[in-house]
């Protein structure tokens, strides 16, 4: 696609703004590095002084240098053995942050009638926080296995599946929409690595929020400075 600059900082490719935000009815969101600061698993990883191992993998796996997502995160999932819930509260309370403008994002959206969605490669632990603070809709996400408190390396199967992945996300994307009872061209997507890609994909609105390259290439709006709710100047009141 053809881009242009709208605004420094705000790429645009595909799309004529201002568009209207009414003519949508769902925003799905990605969580880590996208709605919220921080890599949860990278966190995690920490706590048992196992972060530069784990990081390295989250990042190749962002950049899409990692074909196999799922094996990725077992590999990640398994160095987390040992770590305490009140580990992963701690960092919920002292290290997550939700990223500049995201409140006021999700606020708007809400207001004007849209549903919010959160899907995760990451975990419940903090999706479910995620979902409560900001009166999210429907989530999905992975679940960490634990015995006594303590995290056993593994991850727990679901009813939809074993771990949410790119594909999964897309196929969340499309069963919302199909509860709803619209079109993916009447959601907008919102994520920075390549595992939203397929969801992007499938939207209406793409979005890469300070994203790896090949999320901004691809993407509708490319946020490349400055917080999400920039995203609301594309939108004419």
């Amino acid at each position: 696609m053809k881009t242009r600059l709208f605004a420094p900082g705000l790429i645009i490719a595909g799309i004529t703004p201002p568009l209207r935000l009414t003519d949508f009815r769902l925003i799905a969101f990605d969580m880590d590095s996208t709605l919220i600061d921080i890599e949860c698993v990278d966190e995690i990883a920490a706590a048992v002084g196992r972060k530069p191992q784990v990081a390295a993998i989250t990042e190749a796996a962002m950049r899409g240098e990692i074909n196999d997502y799922k094996e990725s995160l077992r590999q990640r999932v398994a160095l987390l053995k040992g770590v305490t819930v009140a580990d992963m509260e701690r960092i919920y309370q002292n290290h997550l942050q939700l990223n500049p403008g995201a409140a006021e994002l999700v606020s708007a959206c809400q207001q004007a009638g849209l549903k919010v969605l959160l899907v995760s490669g990451g975990f419940t632990f903090f999706t479910d926080r995620i979902r409560d603070r900001l009166g999210i809709d429907y989530t999905r996400a992975n679940v960490l296995e634990l015995d006594n408190g303590v995290l056993t390396g593994r991850m727990v199967d679901q009813p939809w599946g074993d771990i949410c992945d790119g594909a999964e996300k897309r196929t969340m994307l499309l069963q919302t929409c199909a509860l709803l009872g619209i079109s993916p061209h009447q959601a907008i997507t919102v994520g920075d690595g390549a595992n939203d890609l397929p969801m992007m994909a499938a939207s209406g609105l793409s979005v890469a929020y300070h994203a790896k390259p090949a999320v901004r290439e691809l993407a509708n709006v490319s946020i490349e400075s400055g917080g999400l709710d920039r995203l609301l100047t594309l939108f004419q009141n």
